[in-house]
Formats: C-alpha cells, sequence, structure tokens
C-alpha cells in the first residue's frame, strides 16, 4: 500500500508530526496530487553531499513542476478552477524556492518520505494482532516519550508557580512601601503640635504594626514559596538528568556502536531524525527550566530574605548549566566518518552534525569547523585534559568548514566535502606493530555561544579510528586493523585500547557481517564455511563446531602469524577470497554454486562417491584469492581406478580474461556439479553468447610427468593432460590426437575438445605464426 494512503489514515499525535511536516518549503497539497509520482521517484540515489548531483535533483525538480502543471490543466469544473489556480501557484513557489538550490529540495522530501515511513510503521506496529508483545524498542522510546510529558507539566508547574511567586513579591513590596510611607508619616509628627500628634499618631502606629505582621508572615511564605519552588525544580532536574542519560548514554551510545560495526558491514545505523527530536526536546525543556532559574535569582535579587535560598539557587543554576553542557557536547557528532582506510594524497568526506543546533539558535551566527589528524597517543591526552593544543600527527587540506542549516529538516551540519591528507608523522612504533597497525583519529572541534553569548561552548569529537597507508598494497592489512577495531571495541575505552584475544565465536560473528557486505550477498558463512575456517585457524582438524565454542584466537593468529606452511595470514587468505567473489563470483556465490570452504582432502572425500565429470569449486588453499575446480575422472595412469583432478587456482587475473561460467563451459569433462546439478543447467545462464561461429585450430602442449602413481605429482591440470582428451599410453611432451579430437573434415574440434586453463591462455596469446611454424609441420 502507498505510504501517503497509510499516512492519511495516522491519528493523535502521529498525524500532528505527520502535518507538521508541511509548510511553504512544501505544501501538503503537492504530496496529497502526487503521491504517486513522489513515491516513484529515485531520491535515495541522489548523494546530497556531492555537489555534481546537483544536475540530477535539477532534472527531479523540473520533472516535478511539470506533474503540478499537467496536474493543474486537468482541474476542470468549478471546484477544480480554484484547485488548478493553487496548483499553479506552487509549481511557481517551488520553483522559485529551489531553483537554485534543488538539492534541498531532494533533502527535503528525502525528510518527508523517511518520517512517513517511520510514522506508518510505529502506528502498525501498535495495531497490529501481535500489540501485546511490542518489542523493547517501542517500549524504551514509549517511556522516554511519557518521561518528556512529565518533564512538561512539572516545567508548566514550576512556571505557575513562579508566577504566583512574582505575584506575591510584587504585592509585598507594594506593602513594603506602605509600611516606608507610614514610618515616614509617624517621622513626619515630630514636627506638628503636641495636639495634632496625639490625635493622629495612634491610628498610624496601628496602622503600622498590621502591616509590619503582615509583612512578616508574607516575608515567611515568600520564603517558604521560594523553597517550594527549588525543590521542584531539583526535582525536575534529576528527572531530566535521567533522561538525558538515558538519551545520551543509552540511545545515541548505542547509535555510535551501530555506526561503528556499519564500518564493518553490519546494518546501516540508522537516521539521527528521532535522536534529533529528543535531543530537542531536551535541549528546550533544559532552557525553559534554566530561564526560571534565573528569574527566580532575580526576585531573589529583588527582595532579599535571609535563608538558604541563595545557596539552593546557585547549586540549581551550578547543575543545570553543567546539563546543559553536556548536552551541547555529546551532542556534537560524525554523522558521516571518514574512511578508516586513509590514503595519503587521495580526497575524502565527512559530516559533523550539532543535533541541538536549530533549536539553540546556533546556526544565527554560524560556527566555523576544524578537522585536525591525531595520534592514539594525543587522543588519550585529550581526552584526560592535557594541554595538547596545536598538537597534530599530520597536515590535512581543506580542512576547515562552515555549519550550514538546512530549514526544511532542521539539521544544522559541516559537510567536509574534498579534505586530503597531505602528509603524516608517525610515532615510535611498539614490537612487532607495523605501520598498518598504527591508529590514528580526524579531531573535529568547533566553539560557538548561545543565548546571547550567555553560554560559549568548545566542543570537540573524534572520529572512528583510522589507519593512514601511503600505498594501495597496505590496504589489506590496513582493513584488519579497522575490522578488529570496529568489531571489539568496548563503550568508553581509552584511545584505542581493543582486547588482544577474542573467543573464536565473535571473531566468527564478525567475519560473518565483512563477508556478507563486502560480497553483497544474503548468503553468509555457514556452519560448515566457519568450522573449515576454524580448521585453517587453528591448524585443527575437528569437524564438531562444539570443539572451537571456547577456543580464543589472538591478533597475531589473526593478522601477524603466517599460517602454517604459507607465506600469508588468516586474514589475508580470507580478504583474497571476499575480494574475489566479490569481483567475478558473487552471482555464483548467491546461487549456492561455489562451496568455497572445503580443503582438498574434503573434496576428494566428497567426490570419490560421484559419477565421473562430477565437480566442485573449491578456493584455494594455496594462493591467496584463488578459487580451483576440483572434479572425478578416470586416472590415466591406471585403468579402471579413479581419481581426483584439480586445476591450478583461478585468479582475478584470469577472471578479467574469462569468467569462470565460460570457463566451466569451455571444460567439457566437467559434467555435473556436486551433488548432482547438470553444469548447463547452473551456469548456462551466465555464459557469454556467441558472436558468430568461428572455428579455432590450437595446439595445446601440455607439460606432464610419467610417473604412474598419481598421488606422488600435484594433480593439478596445468601440469597434466586432461583425463577426457588422453590415454595414458601416450603420454609425452604433446597428447596423441585421438580421432574423437576430429570433426568430420579431419579439423581441430575446439567445441568438444577445448581444456582451458592458465596456461593455456597464454600461450594462446603469443603470435601464432612464429610459435607454431615448426610444430605444424
Amino acid at each position: 500500500m502507498a505510504v501517503w494512503i497509510q499516512a492519511q489514515q495516522l491519528q493523535g499525535d502521529a498525524l500532528h508530526q505527520m502535518q507538521s511536516l508541511y509548510g511553504q518549503h512544501f505544501p501538503i497539497e503537492v504530496r496529497h496530487y502526487l503521491s504517486q509520482w513522489i513515491e516513484g521517484q529515485l531520491w535515495d540515489a541522489i548523494d546530497l553531499e556531492n555537489p555534481q548531483e546537483e544536475f540530477k535533483a535539477k532534472r527531479l525538480l523540473d520533472s516535478l513542476i511539470q506533474e503540478l502543471q499537467k496536474k493543474a490543466e486537468h482541474q476542470v469544473g468549478e471546484d477544480g478552477f480554484l484547485l488548478k489556480i493553487k496548483l499553479g501557484h506552487y509549481a511557481s513557489q517551488l520553483k522559485s524556492t529551489y531553483d537554485r538550490c534543488p538539492l534541498e529540495l531532494v533533502r527535503c522530501i528525502k525528510h518527508i518520505l523517511y518520517t512517513e515511513q517511520r510514522l506508518v510503521r510505529e502506528a502498525n506496529n501498535s495495531s497490529s494482532p501481535l500489540g501485546g508483545m511490542i518489542d523493547s524498542m517501542s517500549q524504551k522510546y514509549q517511556q522516554i516519550n511519557q518521561a518528556f510529558e512529565e518533564l512538561r507539566i512539572l516545567t508548566q508547574d514550576t512556571e505557575n508557580d513562579l508566577r504566583k511567586l512574582q505575584h506575591n513579591q510584587e504585592y509585598f513590596i507594594i506593602q513594603y512601601q506602605e509600611s516606608l510611607r507610614i514610618q515616614a508619616q509617624l517621622t513626619s509628627l515630630a514636627t506638628l503640635p503636641p495636639a495634632d500628634r496625639q490625635l493622629r499618631e495612634p491610628s498610624l502606629l496601628s496602622k503600622r504594626a498590621t502591616v509590619e505582621a503582615w509583612l512578616t508572615r508574607e516575608a515567611n511564605t515568600l520564603q517558604k514559596y521560594r523553597l517550594g519552588l527549588a525543590e521542584k525544580h531539583q526535582k525536575t532536574l534529576a528527572l531530566l538528568r535521567k533522561q538525558q542519560t538515558v538519551i545520551l548514554d543509552d540511545e545515541l551510545i548505542q547509535w555510535k556502536r551501530r555506526q561503528q560495526l556499519a564500518g564493518n558491514g553490519g546494518p546501516p545505523e540508522g537516521g539521527l531524525d528521532i535522536l534529533q527530536s529528543w535531543c530537542e526536546k531536551l535541549a528546550e525543556t533544559i532552557w525553559q527550566n534554566r530561564q526560571q532559574i534565573r528569574r527566580a535569582e532575580h526576585l531573589r535579587q529583588q527582595l532579599p530574605i535571609p535563608g538558604p535560598i541563595e545557596e539552593l539557587l546557585n547549586d540549581l543554576n551550578s547543575t543545570i548549566t553543567d546539563i546543559i553542557s553536556t548536552l551541547v557536547t555529546s551532542t556534537f557528532i560524525i554523522e558521516k566518518q571518514p574512511p578508516q582506510v586513509l590514503k595519503t594524497q587521495t580526497k575524502f568526506a565527512a559530516t559533523v552534525r550539532l543535533l541541538v543546533g536549530g533549536k539553540l539558535n546556533v546556526h544565527m551566527n554560524p560556527p566555523q569547523v576544524k578537522a585536525t589528524i591525531i595520534s592514539e597517543q594525543q587522543a588519550k591526552a585529550l581526552l584526560k585534559n592535557e594541554n595538547t593544543r596545536n598538537d597534530s600527527s599530520g597536515e590535512i587540506l581543506n580542512n576547515n568548514c562552515v555549519m550550514e542549516y538546512h530549514q526544511t529538516t532542521g539539521t544544522l551540519s559541516a559537510h567536509f566535502r574534498n579534505m586530503s591528507l597531505k602528509r603524516i608523522k608517525r610515532s615510535d612504533r611498539r614490537g612487532a606493530e607495523s605501520v598498518t597497525e598504527e591508529k590514528f583519529t580526524i579531531l573535529f572541534e568547533s566553539q560557538f555561544s548561545v543565548g546571547g553569548n550567555e553560554l560559549v561552548f568548545q566542543v570537540k569529537t573524534l572520529s572512528l579510528p583510522v589507519v593512514v597507508i601511503v600505498h594501495g598494497s597496505q590496504d589489506n592489512n590496513a582493513t584488519a586493523t579497522v575490522l578488529w577495531d570496529n568489531a571489539f571495541a568496548e563503550p568508553g575505552r581509552v584511545p584505542f585500547i581493543v582486547p588482544d584475544k577474542v573467543l573464536w565465536p565473535q571473531l566468527c560473528d564478525a567475519l560473518n557481517m565483512k563477508y556478507r557486505a563486502e560480497v553483497q550477498s544474503n548468503r553468509g558463512l555457514s556452519e560448515e564455511n566457519l568450522v573449515f575456517l576454524a580448521q585453517k585457524a587453528f591448524s585443527s582438524s575437528s569437524s564438531n563446531p562444539e570443539d572451537y565454542r571456547s577456543m580464543t584466537m589472538t591478533w597475531s593468529q589473526f593478522n601477524r602469524e603466517s599460517l602454517p606452511g604459507r607465506n600469508f595470514t588468516f586474514w589475508q587468505w580470507f580478504d583474497g577470497v571476499m575480494e574475489l567473489t566479490k569481483k567475478h563470483l558473487k552471482p555464483h556465490w548467491n546461487d549456492g554454486a561455489i562451496l568455497g570452504f572445503v580443503n582438498k582432502q574434503q573434496a576428494q572425500d566428497m567426490l570419490m562417491s560421484k559419477p565421473n565429470g562430477t565437480f566442485l569449486l573449491r578456493f584455494s588453499d594455496s594462493e591467496i584469492g584463488g578459487i580451483t575446480i576440483a572434479w572425478v575422472a578416470e586416472n590415466p595412469n591406471k585403468a579402471g581406478e579413479r581419481m581426483v583432478w584439480n586445476l591450478m587456482p583461478y585468479t582475478t587475473k584470469d577472471f578479467s580474461i574469462r569468467s569462470l561460467s565460460d570457463r566451466i563451459s569451455d571444460l567439457n569433462h566437467l559434467l555435473f556439479l556436486y551433488p548432482d546439478r547438470p553444469k548447463d543447467e547452473v551456469f548456462s545462464k551466465y555464459y557469454t553468447p556467441p558472436l558468430c561461429k568461428t572455428l579455432i585450430l590450437v595446439f595445446v602442449i601440455m607439460f606432464a610427468t610419467p610417473n604412474p602413481d598419481p598421488a606422488a605429482n600435484p594433480t593439478y591440470m596445468d601440469h597434466a593432460a586432461s583425463p577426457a582428451v588422453s590415454h595414458p599410453s601416450n603420454y609425452g611432451i604433446y597428447p596423441a590426437m585421438s580421432d574423437s579430437m576430429l570433426d568430420n573434415d579431419g579439423d581441430f574440434d575446439l567445441d568438444d575438445t577445448m581444456d582451458v586453463a592458465r596456461h593455456v591462455e597464454e600461450l594462446l596469446r603469443r603470435p601464432m605464426d612464429g610459435q607454431w611454424s615448426g610444430q605444424q609441420s
């Protein structure tokens, strides 16, 4: 069902929230009459941070105006006439508003659609038959909203009390002035004759006594009012601090954790709209209470009455200032993190945002934000409030940016679009630490005032750890450092401490998350895949997953120490598999055609029970980023005996020449994908269609050794004749050409006999005439 249809069914506060999305910047009538068109456009395909996307936004703006004009032209009748005028006016208004900044229109509509979807989703959850099983998130949101309602009531209550106190104090001052007037009259009696004085004095003394008695009582009452108001403010501030703790220390920290895991391929951290709305409510409530406390202090100064109220008001003022300081400094966040593997001399971007900027009117004097790269040690010193002024570990170009206010979304943010790390200053490394294990961070800092310079804030925030590289060859190891940090960092840690070892199941979660994201697949790593990885990581032969549950893996095992008998680490091997799959094997992995995580012995055991021509695809154990084809066929050296053959691993280099599916198509002795699927059924949809029927004469040099024992030699097809096209008696430099390899005209039939492997392709790419002239004679 269309979002707009559901949005119109919202009720109560949700309906009010939806209606508040619209105004002169985007009239609700436009949303209504163009609902289908609006929801059918690819708004998310436009990157708002990329100015080069402006032409796409302009095209959408023009289309929107055309649709409005078209809708206006089709209006008929008396009612249609008025609507025609209104829609035409809106078309002109939108063109005037967004013609020079079409990206703002996209930002506005994306915000509207996102909010409507959220409101509809929340409404559907609450009215669902499963409404009794509201998830914990919905319950938490409900608790937060209830707390805000309680704060609103408390703040309104103290506002009423404050007005009452002010009224009573003003009346007290009037009566106090009256007492002074009476006293002045009594003093003036001294100048009168005794008879006149005796006549008027008793009445004035009586009045003075009455007024002074009233003033004494009223002074005590005012003091009680002041103390009562202060106690209510204490209660309000306690609830405010509690609510702020929930939002900043729970919800915002969880968002930051999701943002960190998203760096490992986890689900997107989600928008900040809900968090911003909560923070803005906090800011509004805090500011209202701060103003109330200041007014109470002004009343106290206007009419000092001895008592504890002065100290209470000082404590309240200190507390409210501390609360708002925490809110402002905590809501200066990085909305879009810089890349965590950062290459020098390469452009990169980041976005910082102040969640309460709009509510506190910070945008009235837009602050500037500065970005600096600092080391891990400098970050530690910064958090300890040690003097780190002007300390940096490198030079970033284009590292200053002014915060911009987007009125349609109410966001205040700074978009660093063209930063570049010009140089980096490295620190002395510890022990076996390599340059790709050294962590830096981007420090963003700014200064601004609120409340007419009443409060001045210096805000700072640190990016997630970044690893600086100078060459693409370092990317692999740098990614390992980032993966480990993102996966196992604990909230509130000292920068940038991570555990040196973790439980194997924890690492499995991180690897699976990364693999799914890199390969962009819903098919993650199965339990069998993870057992294979455990066997590789721990040099174990156990196939029982339970044996690895309590095992730990250290950072050194992960990416410092080479695997036994290899010159690469566990991570380097795994990363090679991801890269190969991402670039060349994604559709086959998604189809389930690649078993992948199977060792050579397992492949042999699986295939020997299957008919000849059955094959499987497994990742190479010996080569980073390689995949090999293993299949079962007759042993050409021993009649009646079968064996498993393995092709030399294919790599990215090979697949850039010819795809996996085409290579499998070329190998005619491959018949069934394990366990029993005909290969064409699995791979034919990926075959490259022939442009024309071409006959190619190919002579292939096959390198082989006459050793009859297959176990003594690697069964790589680059080193042995294919069992599909040769016979054991003809082993030599060239395989004998049987009649079955020739077509009716006696020519070489490529379709029937082509055995494609890397060595063959290298030969085919050489000049034919000079190489083969002597062999063809």
